[in-house]
């Protein structure tokens, strides 16, 4: 599915503000894989999300999607087959479109070629969907999504994203900034969203339990490197006092972030 080969990215190179962010990265992600990603602030999980959709380029190595090359291939086209959540609700939708207007647009991307007119059939259809969230949008299509809540508006987004027919989910951080009950529906809406639409996706979380408990893959980042890429079944006896003292063996130093080790 995505193959990353012997990627590097540095910023401002030949200056004295010179950074290496991501250093000589290989990962190999199969299709249906759930790979959480964590790693202490500036270990590269943002970095290595803006390489993978485009929205940097790389400095060297290689990207491929389904077997075709997209290390130089822009963002805006890439944005056809990645989907991407951020940590901002806000930064998904249009606050001054309506509910339905936006839901035209995640179809309009999915379908490419085809032109949806809004009908009482999509409408419809639109309300089936809404009311997968729970939240009662089905009964608000017409409202500006400006009207919403952080919860309501993060929620639109990954079924947007869903209705989009990604081939693959990038969520970087994105329950992060929601209180503790709408994070939890919005994790439960992921994990169902993609055991259903069976997606591919990689999801950065700054909570080293959430890293555990979801999907079937965990790998955690630092200094630019993966350092450690454990499977399902490795995941299955893991706590995070565990995770922590396998970075401390591997690192030989403490973990820098406390807040990845909440448990909430």
């Amino acid at each position: 599915m995505l193959k990353i080969e012997q990627v590097s990215k540095v910023f401002y190179p030949g200056t004295v503000n010179e950074k290496t962010a991501i250093e000589y990265l290989n990962l190999d992600v199969k299709p249906g894989d759930f790979i959480t990603v964590v790693g202490s602030n500036g270990s590269g999980k943002s970095t290595l999300f803006n390489l993978i959709a485009g929205s940097y380029p790389v400095t060297g190595g290689r990207i491929s999607l389904n077997g075709k090359d997209v290390t130089n291939t822009p963002e805006y086209k890439r944005a056809f087959t990645i989907g991407r959540i951020f940590q901002d609700p806000t930064k998904g939708t249009a606050a001054a479109m309506s509910i339905e207007d936006n839901m035209v647009t995640a179809l309009h991307k999915g379908m490419k070629s085809l032109k949806i007119t809004l009908n009482s059939a999509v409408r419809e259809h639109f309300r089936d969907e809404l009311k997968q969230l729970s939240m009662g949008l089905e009964d608000r299509l017409k409202d500006n999504v400006g009207l919403l809540s952080g919860g309501q508006r993060q929620a639109l987004t990954l079924l947007m994203t869903v209705l989009s027919k990604p081939q693959m989910l990038l969520l970087d951080e994105h329950t992060a900034a929601l209180d503790p009950r709408n994070a939890q529906i919005v994790m439960d809406l992921t994990t169902k969203f993609i055991k259903e639409y069976n997606l591919t996706s990689l999801m950065v979380t700054h909570n080293m339990q959430h890293a555990i408990d979801f999907g079937n893959r965990l790998i955690m980042m630092d200094e630019g490197k993966i350092i450690l890429d454990l499977s399902e079944e490795e995941k299955q006896t893991l706590t995070v006092a565990k995770l922590v003292q396998k970075f401390k063996n591997i690192k030989k130093r403490d973990y820098a972030s406390d807040e990845d080790l909440l448990v909430t």
